[in-house]
């Protein structure tokens, strides 16, 4: 797989966004946001789900940074889960994927926290498919010079619609999720800028629609495009920050104006940046039948 052209990799620096604050902002508290945000870490590995649904293997990436009560209940949850099986021809199949899961905790009150798994992910990107719409020409947006010099970092999420000559027809941020807290008006600045810099950077994108498949006719094609934007002063490696709690503040959802449906997708929050996955595809991988748990 190619190295993704969209990882604006600077690794991680987590803070408070200081120099986009105004006079009438910088008296504003950050309170409000603080009450909202939840520490969040990603963590990934891979997963074998056996014929008839259940998990036969996990192997989670890095487990030795983990603390143990954080591997107990990642292990105990996901071993625990159902899948509906996989077919091929009419028969079902073991299937091995690549796994990411989103943990959210807060403080509870006897000094401990509270963990819940909100979200996960199977997706894998071919660059080679012919099945399915793949990257061709995907200059990165611009980091916003606003928000490179207020230290502020976030993930937005593309929707895509791809015309059949493999121009972008539409564009819209679905999401964009911050990863700084600052008074709610200077992260509504934030999302927008981040998101006008990612659109713009869309509309000059070309794909190759599938050529083999279910979806090869279609008038033309959804996809999501994660772009994430992070920044890092002391220039460590996102792997360096591995198995560590982060701030995690979602933004609200777009629709995209095209589609009468909604493409809301769980685990949209976790695909890897860099690829570019269908939102209606006929193969849709891995489908979770069980809850995700809380501890």
């Amino acid at each position: 797989m190619k190295r993704s052209p969209l990882f604006l990799a600077f690794a991680l620096a987590i803070g408070t966004v200081g120099s986009l604050l105004s006079t009438d902002a910088a008296a504003q508290t950050t309170r409000a946001v603080r009450a909202t945000a939840e520490a969040s870490m990603v963590l990934t590995g891979n997963i074998d789900v056996a014929a008839d649904g259940s998990v036969s293997n996990l192997v989670l990436d890095q487990r030795e940074v983990l603390t143990p009560s954080i591997a107990a209940f990642v292990d105990g949850t996901i071993r625990s889960w159902r899948f509906q099986p996989t077919l091929r021809d009419g028969a079902p199949v073991p299937m091995h994927a690549p796994l990411r899961v989103r943990l959210l905790g807060k403080p509870s009150g006897d000094g401990g926290m509270q963990i819940r798994m909100s979200s996960v992910d199977f997706s894998e990107y071919n660059d080679t498919a012919t099945d399915t719409v793949t990257r061709n020409r995907m200059p990165p947006p611009r980091y916003p010079e606003a928000a490179f010099r207020g230290g502020a970092q976030g993930d937005v999420l593309l929707l895509v619609k791809v015309a059949r000559d493999g121009t972008v027809a539409d564009v819209v941020a679905e999401q964009v999720n911050m990863g700084v807290v600052a008074p709610e008006r200077t992260m509504q600045q934030l999302r927008d800028l981040f998101a006008k810099a990612s659109i713009t950077a869309a509309r000059k994108w070309t794909f190759a629609p599938p050529t083999t498949g279910e979806d090869k006719d279609r008038a033309d094609w959804t996809i999501r495009v994660p772009v994430s934007y992070s920044i890092s002063k002391d220039l460590k490696s996102r792997s360096e920050t591995y198995g560590t709690w982060k701030p995690f503040i979602p933004g609200p959802r777009q629709s995209a104006p095209w589609r009468q449906d909604d493409a809301q997708q769980a685990g949209s929050d976790l695909l890897p940046a860099g690829g570019v996955y269908m939102v209606d595809s006929a193969t849709r991988g891995l489908r979770l039948l069980t809850p995700l748990a809380e501890q």
